[in-house]
């Protein structure tokens, strides 16, 4: 970093709504998301009845998700018919979009997280608890063996995306207590500890989007100035260097890896418009030389 901002140059380069309009566009899906199933329990509108386990939407479509569908049936629970549609349907859906388009377009969890980091980095903390990143499919596997051996979803029960949804709509509890342990962990104790590290939601989309064919694509990468911004906004930095730093090494331009969140920060912050989105097949290896530097510690 030249010791200003992540960003104040795309800001300064393109303005300020072209420097933020996928996050933009990220708030705007969250909050609608978000208000879709507030608005019957809050106003009596039912647009959407249920949650983000199970929902249906105008009484006609069923969408679930296919991991709480997966505990289910670990658990010994035989599902509905429109409970297998809807995990249908959403697999297809996020396997086409990148399974982790959920943690950053969906998840409601997601702007606390997104706020701690932020306040982290306006406060100047430094330091970090150190854990794997594959902690989070350790506890992912942990999960379901739970299922298996309780004959229920008790994951559910303590999740802290479930509960921020509940406590959204039913009241203040034991779910902002959670969501609050949540912020304060990623504020004090981890950088982008929850989401980067533990979550098992988070852990079981990467799995369902491996193989996507909507990806990021650093399509202009030989224009990189190596101010570092994409790396200290991405929530996954350690995804950004294969394609940005390949050239010349027969890596193709676009973000492959499953942990991806598709978020588009990369792209709202590059003054020099390397970043787009695009398709993972069109990920022809380059010939040419460019230089890799250091990248920061994604732990």
């Amino acid at each position: 970093m030249n010791g200003m901002r992540a960003g104040t140059e795309a800001v300064v380069a393109k303005g300020w709504l072209a420097a933020h309009r996928w996050l933009l566009a990220r708030r705007f899906c969250q909050l609608a998301i978000l208000s879709l199933f507030l608005l019957g329990p809050l106003a009596g509108i039912w647009i959407v009845k249920g949650n983000l386990a199970y929902s249906l939407t105008l009484d006609t479509l069923p969408l679930t998700d296919p991991y709480v569908l997966l505990q289910s049936l670990l658990a010994g629970h035989r599902p509905e018919r429109l409970g297998l549609i809807g995990a249908s349907i959403v697999l297809v859906f996020y396997f086409l979009v990148g399974g982790r388009v959920y943690c950053a377009w969906v998840c409601p969890l997601n702007p606390v997280t997104d706020l701690a980091g932020w306040l982290r980095d306006r406060l100047g903390i430094k330091g970090s608890a150190h854990v794997a990143r594959s902690s989070r499919y350790w506890l992912l596997a942990m999960t379901l063996l739970l299922a298996g051996l309780t004959g229920s979803i008790a994951w559910e029960l303590v999740n802290p995306v479930s509960m921020l949804q509940r406590g959204l709509i039913f009241g203040l509890g034991l779910a902002w207590t959670v969501t609050l342990a949540v912020f304060l962990f990623d504020l004090f104790v981890m950088s982008r500890g929850w989401c980067g590290h533990l979550c098992p939601v988070g852990a079981f989309y990467s799995l369902l989007g491996k193989w996507s064919p909507l990806r990021v694509t650093a399509s202009r990468r030989a224009d990189c100035n190596d101010c570092m911004d994409c790396f200290e906004v991405c929530p996954e930095p350690q995804v950004i260097r294969p394609a940005l730093k390949g050239a010349g090494k027969g890596v193709g331009p676009v973000i492959v890896a499953a942990n991806c969140t598709n978020c588009g920060r990369c792209i709202d912050v590059c003054s020099k418009d390397v970043f787009a989105f695009g398709m993972r097949f069109n990920n022809p290896p380059e010939n040419g030389t460019q230089a890799a530097t250091p990248c920061p510690s994604s732990h």
